[in-house]
């Protein structure tokens, strides 16, 4: 588990080099965009004396070093060049500049679905992974029950993959992962795909790598995690290292909105519709809704008791949670509800109501639900969802992440994990 001494990691004038296991220096990633494919050939043709693409810079300058047995979280907004780094150390991408030097067997899950054949079963994968690790046949044999054990699939296992749900497959890859026995292992945000149970089991196996001194780096969005698993937190901004330190300090300026002393990587102009309860940047980019089955939620947002929008929110105070129902045709017995959740999905609670029955000649009626809550949340990122349900208990509507919001930290501290248990004053 985490350990503060380990507060000088970055500086590798303060580390013996033999314990380094990953050495990044002066990184930068940088993508050709062209408008059109045809660009491409047209500026081949001119043997590049005329350019046809903008270049977009991913990663810039970008220097750390992490040794062995330590457990390092990254955390960013979207875009901020987070997996682009994991893919550099991984070895995916190359850089335009710098240098990536890594020491040790890499066992990466990035992206949902990277490495593994769609068409072959879940055995057959798991000992292709294993080939392309260098393990034999018979090492992998004396693997596999324990990759199956912990994935969990069942009879899957022996079905192509393609036809595996998002969950399956994230439970057979971090099993292969962490079962070939790492040196260093890179996750990018794969274990939100998985459920609460299957969480705490990656968890409990990423405490084990690390008591046998695998060294770990991860992105998550869930700050509680980047705490209480990570030696030390990375902050990138725009494509730039803006802090480095110990977990909570990182996390917490982070949420506070500061982004560091990053010379080319101030905070953006807020804009004029922002206020000190609401960033109009703070939005869900992984919003799903469900078809409609007879009515449409509209307009989710959270807002003040004085109606404002909010989404920077202070623990104690009271806030509404706010959204339309408009209906296809009449309904009776209709109930609507809300769900807080942490990034990892995580389900904290919420509130449900009745509709009042609608009369047939009703058809088209738009109805408001607002559900008042206080805010009894340490500070973090949140999310809330949105249902609409029928007589039978289907859904009529369902809006997954439908808004998001952010508890602001407090100079005086708090308390550590999710609720907030303090006295109200």
């Amino acid at each position: 588990m985490r350990s503060d001494t380990a507060a000088d990691s970055l500086h590798p004038s303060r580390m013996p080099a033999d314990d380094i296991v990953i050495s990044v220096k002066n990184l930068t990633k940088t993508y050709r965009l062209f408008a059109h494919p045809g660009d491409r050939i047209k500026q081949a043709a001119t043997l590049g004396l005329r350019r046809y693409h903008k270049e977009f810079t991913a990663l810039r300058d970008v220097s750390l070093e992490i040794r062995k047995g330590e457990t390092i979280g990254i955390i960013g907004r979207n875009g901020s060049g987070k997996s682009t780094l994991l893919q550099l150390i991984s070895g995916i991408l190359k850089p335009t500049s710098g240098i990536v030097q890594v020491k040790g067997r890499i066992s990466a899950l990035l992206e949902l679905g990277a490495g593994f054949n769609p068409e072959f079963t879940g055995r057959e994968n798991v000992y292709f992974q294993g080939a392309l690790m260098g393990f034999t046949r018979m090492q992998m044999d004396k693997r596999f029950a324990d990759i199956a054990a912990f994935a969990d699939i069942g009879e899957f296992i022996d079905q192509p993959v393609r036809t595996y749900s998002s969950g399956m497959f994230v439970r057979l890859a971090f099993a292969v992962a962490v079962f070939i026995e790492p040196c260093i292992l890179i996750v990018d945000e794969a274990l939100a795909v998985g459920d609460a149970a299957f969480q705490r089991k990656c968890f409990a196996q990423i405490d084990r790598l690390q008591a046998s001194g695998c060294s770990i780096v991860f992105v998550s969005h869930d700050m509680g995690a980047i705490i209480a698993h990570c030696h030390q937190a990375l902050l990138l901004d725009r494509g730039r290292l803006a802090l480095a330190g110990p977990p909570k300090e990182v996390v917490t300026r982070y949420l506070a909105g500061d982004m560091g002393d990053a010379p080319h990587s101030p905070r953006k102009p807020t804009p004029a519709a922002a206020s000190p309860s609401f960033d109009p940047q703070l939005t869900p980019l992984s919003t799903i809704a469900y078809p409609t089955q007879g009515a449409e939620i509209i307009a989710p947002q959270i807002l003040t008791l004085a109606g404002e929008p909010a989404n920077l929110l202070r623990r104690g105070q009271e806030y509404l949670y706010s959204f339309h129902i408009r209906f296809a045709r009449a309904c009776a017995s209709v109930r609507c509800g809300m769900l807080i959740k942490t990034p990892d999905g995580r389900e904290l609670g919420g509130l449900t109501a009745v509709v009042p029955d609608m009369a047939p000649d009703a058809t088209g009626m738009r109805y408001r639900q607002v559900f008042r809550f206080r805010c009894n949340l340490l500070p973090g990122t949140y999310f809330l969802n949105a249902g609409v349900v029928g007589a039978d208990g289907t859904y009529l509507h369902r809006i997954i992440d439908a808004a998001m919001f952010t508890v602001m930290p407090e100079p005086d501290g708090c308390g550590t994990g999710v609720i907030d248990f303090s006295p109200l004053h």
